[in-house]
């Protein structure tokens, strides 16, 4: 684990934006048109490589995209524990309007919990209607500010490059409002973007840079690999000597390919990397041995009961979109104050390999409805630990569901008085201290019970029944209207007269 900062040394940097949304509503072409705003402010090199991570200037602030594949990769990372966005960008078609990839990326960046702008792309287009995405979006959660939300939202056209300035302008002020700080002055620790293998140059990996500045020459573990910082380059293809927080750079001189997700730290020299890597590899062999810890309906009882989950996250998946939305109210209705029931993706069709990579990293289960689950799904759940259910009649859905939950409320106990013993006489014993000579008043008196001593009204000690005795022998109960030696434990202050009162704590929900 690495060490906190220090606030003082915390400097501001750059944000991180992803942009998400349906794969035909534009995002590359977004993309590649707020990459252009730097080659037209005639930035030398402009566009010579794709690298997966860019930084544009607006106003004299740097702004740092992630090109990911979509919000699968972007999921996929944050299951690898990489939460490298601090910005979404959400790409709405305006003659399309929401599609069902669209919600699936509004859910993908409200469960990374990141602030969302909505960029109405294609405005241009005749058909173009950015009031009816925006009525869309409230469906979904998103309200925009026109609407008394919180949303920012621009609308733009990758086209003709109208409103690519406003956008940028908006990614400033939502970053403004976040405070993003990050200390440069530390041993780098970064995430990998994405990573090949280059015929030419070996293994290189882009990498964002989150803490601390990265250096030429850094020894650096990577995942399960490791090596030594030979070459850096920006974003332009130009060589570097140094990156700080929120800067992607490519990295040359590792020995293996590690994967997008993996985390990069700096560490003292080579060897130290080495030994860590073959410790890490170890630890992995010895994981693969037991099963996946994660939460499912049976073991969710014990999780609670360990004060590990106080939530369960669903992602639904149904037949019909009527269907989802019932069982999406009827399971949102069976949370308590003390338990939250959240479904996070709410969607028709068959359970996907999404549908698992968004279960895994936020840690819920997959609930099926008259559909099924695709092989790779399956088998992609298997590995990784992700449950699925699947059901046809509802309120059997429903009925483990809230079995589950019953499982989740702290247990309610209330207590039940077995009987009392009025204190005659009291004893020193050597061997067990205190022994107060009774006799059972009412009900039954047990050894091992609960039991507290009351002295008039007053209640003076609280603890177990440790020892029970009729005469020299030791018994296990003693029945109204006999005599007894009792001992309880951690006293030994007894007065003639005390009450010492029996019982036991039953759980009543």
């Amino acid at each position: 684990e690495e060490e906190p900062d220090d606030p003082a040394s915390l400097k501001p940097r750059p944000p991180v934006v992803t942009i998400l949304g349906h794969v035909d509503h534009g995002k590359t072409s977004l993309l590649d048109a707020i990459r252009k705003t730097r080659v037209a402010a005639g930035e030398a090199g402009g566009i010579t490589q794709h690298i997966g991570a860019y930084q544009v200037e607006r106003d004299g602030q740097k702004i740092t995209f992630i090109d990911t594949p979509g919000h699968a990769a972007f999921t996929a990372m944050r299951a690898r524990g990489a939460q490298v966005t601090d910005i979404a960008v959400l790409v709405v078609a305006a003659d399309d309007g929401v599609m069902p990839q669209t919600v699936e990326a509004i859910n993908h960046a409200k469960a990374a919990g990141v602030p969302i702008i909505v960029a109405i792309n294609k405005i241009d287009l005749p058909a173009a209607n950015p009031d009816r995405v925006k009525q869309q979006l409230t469906e979904y959660g998103i309200v925009v500010e026109e609407y008394g939300g919180d949303t920012v939202c621009v609308p733009v056209s990758a086209a003709t490059g109208q409103g690519i300035g406003d956008l940028l302008e908006a990614i400033n002020l939502v970053a403004e409002i976040s405070e993003l700080k990050a200390n440069p002055n530390r041993p780098a620790s970064a995430v990998v973007i994405e990573a090949e293998l280059d015929p030419h140059r070996g293994p290189i990996a882009t990498v964002l840079v989150q803490r601390g500045t990265l250096r030429q020459g850094d020894a650096v573990v990577v995942g399960e690999t490791s090596g030594k910082v030979r070459a850096m380059l920006d974003d332009t293809g130009k060589r570097v000597k140094e990156a700080g927080p929120s800067t992607p750079v490519v990295i040359l001189g590792l020995e293996d390919v590690p994967e997008a997700g993996d985390r990069l730290r700096v560490v003292a020299d080579e060897k130290v990397a080495r030994q860590i890597v073959e410790e890490r590899k170890r630890q992995r062999e010895a994981q693969e041995q037991t099963q996946h810890a994660r939460v499912n309906l049976d073991t969710l009882f014990n999780e609670i009961s360990a004060g590990k989950l106080k939530e369960l996250i669903i992602i639904l998946k149904t037949d019909v979109r009527g269907t989802a939305e019932a069982i999406k109210g009827a399971l949102e209705r069976l949370s308590t104050p003390e338990v939250k029931l959240k479904i996070i993706h709410a969607a028709t069709g068959p359970v996907t390999d999404n549908d698992v990579m968004l279960a895994e990293a936020s840690n819920g289960i997959i609930i099926g409805f008259n559909t099924r689950v695709e092989p790779g799904a399956k088998k992609r759940a298997e590995a990784v630990g992700v449950e699925i259910r699947t059901y046809n009649i509802i309120y059997q859905l429903l009925e483990d569901i809230e079995k589950a939950l019953q499982g989740m409320l702290e247990p309610v106990y209330k207590t039940v008085v077995d009987g009392h013993a009025e204190v005659r006489a009291v004893f020193k014993s050597s061997r067990v201290g205190q022994i107060a000579g009774c006799y059972v008043t009412d009900g039954v008196v047990r050894r091992g019970s609960l039991a507290r001593v009351l002295r008039g009204k007053e209640e003076v000690w609280k603890g177990r029944c440790e020892g029970l005795k009729r005469f020299q022998d030791d018994v296990r109960e003693v029945q109204t209207g006999y005599e007894c030696g009792i001992v309880i434990s951690g006293f030994d202050k007894f007065q003639v007269g005390d009450v010492i009162e029996f019982y036991h704590e039953e759980r009543v929900s």
